[in-house]
């Protein structure tokens, strides 16, 4: 809804789907869903809040959490300055409301997510609060309602934005090893790693009539493909005829939804089978730090003790050499006798994962990885690395596989990201990609995962959710390729050179702020000069990290994994804000 003059905003509202003007106060009144076409407008968190839970019964959760600026992340307006105007304007800390409350009479933890605060976009600190409010129901025992309006992971904050899309949803796992409800309620809009990860890998998926959500954006769907986008495309309706929700309801029938659905789950409980409680937050971070410095071999040093220095965006340009090695590549250099394994079980076979059993120094292992190919022929034909839904579900039944057989899993990335077209969004690319993450949170294998060449985003973490992740020192690995985020802050994409830099994608930066364990050297000129030393040092380096983790108990394997990736949230971003 727009204002139609600056005296008349608070008097009168034009509606932006059919154009009425309409008394904000009748507005209102109809929860700001407009009488005359039905446009639901976008709520702020505090509103919906209001018109979910029962009066008198929110209770605020504690939103302060250390300044962090963890990768000093500049465009044309330093990234802590943005956050400063988002909170004037807003009169949030964040972009999300974290709270306990009940609704119907029925206790839940709620965080619900605010557009209007930078885009509802997920970085360190909503990965941090909204995990710490999963927790909170752990510990409670109650359901947890996630209401989702997020256009996806926070650039500024690079790879450690798209780290929180493993943590929240190992948070979720572990509800659902409890036995608790989780329900995620998607608004408008809804999108990128938020929709790839704890949007969409809840028990149940509502959806808010009019909402869009989906993986890729209609505007970058639009450059990719050049194609015109189907009526209706990636809104709820759509979602629903799709097979991607459970349901889509109007905002005034959504609290009565809710009401039913945990009333239901209520009545539930006594018949639930009893299962550990597992330690409160404060201890879980306590946990094992011995045995995982145990499992953890020293780095593998350079010639000189340091990685060579290359501009940021040499590297990205390096990473998308078309003579770089490919998975393929690696399977008959680095691995021996591969046997590959076809197809999702579900209609198809997505030619962008490759995937098999091989045998690494005489171990049988699962090895599932990007496949781009050198030529343009090649290139096409696995369509650039870029996984379809039907990749990430296969990549899923050969995780799976592999915990079964007690296969150690080894995962090769090398991806501008998920497939960015039509039809991945028809068949659910969101909900695949967060499904691999959240399986690959409780997978109770060993996870080796090494980012070879390009891990863009979410299309990558599908794959690098691990017990060690390994990064191959010309490689990139960020939450948005340069170019898109120079289209997004700077003023065109020739700026992308300085958004590869401000990013802090290279592995030496990555390395220094947690998220790869360790950099494998590659030779002198780069991976593509000479294939067969880089094997040779990959090989190395898997057998180091691989080999401590065969004698570590399934159960602990787990918990170290589950641990690794919750120490990105905020709470320790201000320690590694002054790692440098």
């Amino acid at each position: 809804m727009t204002a139609t003059a600056p005296r008349e905003e608070q008097l009168w509202s034009r509606c932006a789907g059919c154009a009425s003007l309409l008394y904000r106060k009748r507005l209102r009144r109809n929860l700001d869903v407009c009488p005359e076409c039905g446009e639901h407008a976008r709520l702020g968190a505090p509103e919906r809040l209001r018109q979910l839970v029962d009066p008198g019964s929110l209770r605020p959760l504690a939103d302060r959490l250390p300044e962090a600026d963890p990768i000093d992340f500049v465009d044309v307006v330093p990234y802590p300055h943005r956050l400063s105007a988002a909170r004037a304007s807003t009169g949030l800390v964040e972009a999300v409301v974290c709270a306990t409350a009940t609704i119907g009479g029925h206790p839940v933890a709620m965080a619900v997510m605010d557009f209007r605060f930078l885009g509802g976009s997920l970085g360190c600190a909503v990965g941090e609060l909204i995990t710490r409010t999963a927790e909170r129901a752990l510990d409670e025992r109650i359901p947890l309602v996630l209401v989702t309006a997020s256009g996806g992971a926070r650039m500024q904050e690079g790879a450690l934005s798209l780290m929180q899309m493993a943590t929240v949803s190992q948070a979720i796992a572990a509800l659902r090893e409890a036995g608790l409800l989780t329900v995620s309620v998607l608004t408008d809009p809804t999108y990128g790693g938020v929709a790839a990860s704890f949007a969409t890998n809840t028990d149940l998926v509502l959806a808010e009539s009019g909402a869009r959500m989906g993986f890729a954006g209609p505007r970058v769907i639009r450059q990719v493909t050049g194609r015109a986008l189907p009526e209706g495309f990636q809104t709820a309706d759509f979602l629903l005829r799709h097979g991607q929700v459970d349901m889509v309801v109007q905002r005034r029938s959504l609290r009565g939804r809710l009401v039913a659905l945990l009333a239901a789950t209520h009545a539930g409980a006594p018949t639930r089978p009893s299962v550990p409680r597992q330690e409160p937050a404060s201890h879980r971070e306590r946990l094992a730090d011995d045995a995982a410095a145990a499992t953890r071999p020293p780095a593998t040093p350079e010639a000189d003790g340091t990685p060579a220095v290359r501009d940021a965006w040499d590297t990205v340009r390096m990473a998308r050499h078309p003579g770089r090695p490919t998975t393929l590549d690696y399977l008959d250099s680095v691995f021996d006798g591969f046997v590959e394994l076809h197809g999702d079980r579900l209609g198809a076979d997505c030619p962008a994962i490759v995937g098999g059993v091989a045998r690494l120094a005489g171990r049988h292992v699962m090895v599932i990885g990007h496949q781009k190919g050198h030529t343009t022929a090649e290139l096409v034909a696995r369509n650039f690395g870029m996984a379809s839904p039907a990749g990430h579900r296969k990549a899923l039944r050969l995780m799976r596989l592999a915990a079964r057989l007690g296969l150690p899993v080894v995962t090769l990335v090398d991806t501008p990201g998920a497939d960015p077209g039509v039809s991945a969004e028809e068949h659910g690319q969101a909900a695949a990609i967060a499904e691999n993450i959240l399986a690959l949170t409780v997978l109770p294998t060993p996870v080796l995962a090494v980012i070879t060449g390009e891990g863009g985003s979410g299309g990558a973490l599908a794959l690098a959710v691990a017990d060690r992740v390994l990064m191959l020192e010309n490689a990139v690995y960020s939450v948005i390729s340069p170019e898109g985020c120079a289209a997004i802050l700077w003023p065109d994409r020739s700026a992308a050179p300085q958004a590869a830099r401000a990013l802090r994608l290279s592995a030496p930066d990555l390395r220094r702020l947690g998220v790869v364990d360790e950099v494998v050297p590659e030779p002198p000129a780069a991976a593509h000069d000479d294939p067969a030393e880089t094997a040779l040092r990959l090989r190395a380096a898997l057998l180091a990290n691989l080999l401590p983790l065969l004698d570590v108990p399934p159960a602990m394997l787990v918990r170290l994994r589950r641990q690794r990736f919750r120490r990105f949230g905020a709470a320790r971003a201000g320690q590694r804000a002054g790692v440098r």
